[in-house]
């Protein structure tokens, strides 16, 4: 699908819509754009995690890994399910997972470009 470009015969009311869309999209890429928080969302891919999985899967403090899903919390990036007291986490829609793989397309899969040498 072409993107659509922006011209002099957008109406106030659209080009109001297109800023909130821009302001949603850059505090998804924001949320997105540190290291931890996109290996936690790559492990949460494949399927709800504990906070103790991620901590061992990412070889990370307890606080480290808390503080991260915290901030994808907020963002309404992952949900949350209480069984006694451990919580698991999950992605909270499919947005998530498009945009990692176009990451691991881009960045990851044999092959791709960008990488530096």
């Amino acid at each position: 699908m072409p993107l659509p470009v922006p011209d002099d015969t957008v109406d106030p009311a659209e080009m109001d819509r297109m800023v909130e869309n821009a302001t949603r999209a850059a505090n998804f890429l924001k949320a997105i754009s540190h290291e931890g928080r996109l290996m936690i969302l790559c492990h949460l891919v494949s399927g709800e995690k504990s906070v103790t999985e991620l901590e061992e899967l990412l070889c990370a403090r307890q606080a480290a890994v808390s503080q991260q899903l915290s901030r994808l919390r907020l963002e309404g990036l992952v949900t949350t399910r209480r069984d006694g007291k451990a919580i698991y986490y999950s992605l909270a829609d499919d947005r998530p997972r498009k945009v990692l793989e176009v990451v691991y397309e881009l960045f990851c899969a044999p092959g791709a470009g960008g990488r530096s040498s």
